[in-house]
């Protein structure tokens, strides 16, 4: 398969999956197989500008189809059948599991105190992060939130593109996850989904208005977040690169945790058929990601 294909397709995995907070797009990425030549890319750009482009031109458009495309997909699944397909995702951040922790291991010995420190941590973390969220944040209404954008809520908006690019970089940390803890995730959403009404009335100036309030701000918080977290991962690998592992680690595992405990995955109700599906789609999601992640990491 010719690499521009391949990486629009990845873009694609990885835009589709965005739109699910708690999965994080750092972690797709690794079981995919192109985090660490991402990062490189992105702190290279200019050294290898041909080859770098034919990487990120095509994930980023491929990225930017499957917001569009997907988003209603997904959502539709998460509202109607949300238990069987959070652990498909759930299965997917737990398939690549084994292949880190091997990474982890040096030279097929046992993970020292310091490494199990640097995994629990991060889980740690997480698992209190996860208490923060309220019920709120996900009730918020959006056309109420676009029609009382003020300046300082644009850079709260910018400020939240920032850190949920941060999020997105490091695996095992959702940059829809944080997000929704800021209480913008359905905002988000709910201005993504109207690019394509958009594309259908061009002179529905105050839609247009409206998405640009929201997304120009959050996509320049997103260029600067990435950028700014994809240089630091690149220089913390070249010293310390068990102990990122390790981190990346406790971060996959810390999610797998707390998605369990998230309402969302229970919201459309719970059966005993409904958990059988649900651990058939955990199994092909986590076969998917260790086959995957065999080849690739």
């Amino acid at each position: 398969m010719p690499d521009i294909i391949k990486n629009f397709i990845n873009g694609l995995a990885l835009g589709a999956t965005q739109i699910v907070p708690g999965i994080s797009g750092g972690t797709i990425a690794v079981i995919l197989g192109f985090y660490f030549e991402l990062i490189e890319a992105i702190n290279h750009f200019f050294k290898n500008l041909r080859k770098n482009l034919k990487l990120i031109a095509p994930l980023v458009i491929g990225m930017a189809a499957g917001l569009l495309l997907f988003s209603s997909i997904v959502n539709f699944l998460i509202i109607n059948y949300s238990f069987p397909t959070m652990m498909f995702f759930i299965g997917l951040a737990g398939g690549v599991v084994p292949h880190i922790y091997s990474r982890v291991r040096e030279n097929g010995q046992r993970p020292r105190v310091r490494d199990i420190v640097l995994i629990i941590l991060p889980f740690i973390m997480l698992v209190l992060i996860s208490f923060l969220k309220g019920e709120g944040a996900s009730l918020t209404n959006p056309d109420e939130l676009i029609d009382n954008i003020t300046l300082p809520f644009t850079l709260f908006i910018f400020f939240a593109g920032v850190l949920s690019a941060a999020a997105l970089i490091v695996p095992g940390f959702s940059g829809s996850f944080v997000l929704l803890l800021l209480g913008i995730y359905h905002l988000i959403i709910y201005s993504l989904s109207s690019i394509r009404v958009l594309l259908t009335d061009f002179s529905n100036i105050t839609l247009m208005i409206n998405i640009c309030k929201v997304l120009i701000p959050l996509g320049l918080g997103i260029i600067i977040g990435g950028l700014s977290m994809a240089r630091l991962i690149e220089g913390l690998l070249k010293k310390y690169e068990k102990q990122v592992y390790a981190i990346i680690l406790g971060l996959i595992l810390g999610t797998i945790f707390t998605l369990f405990g998230e309402p969302m995955v229970y919201r459309s109700g719970v059966s005993s058929f409904i958990i059988v599906i649900g651990i058939i789609t955990f199994i092909l999601g986590a076969v998917s990601a260790f086959l995957i992640g065999k080849k690739r990491l």
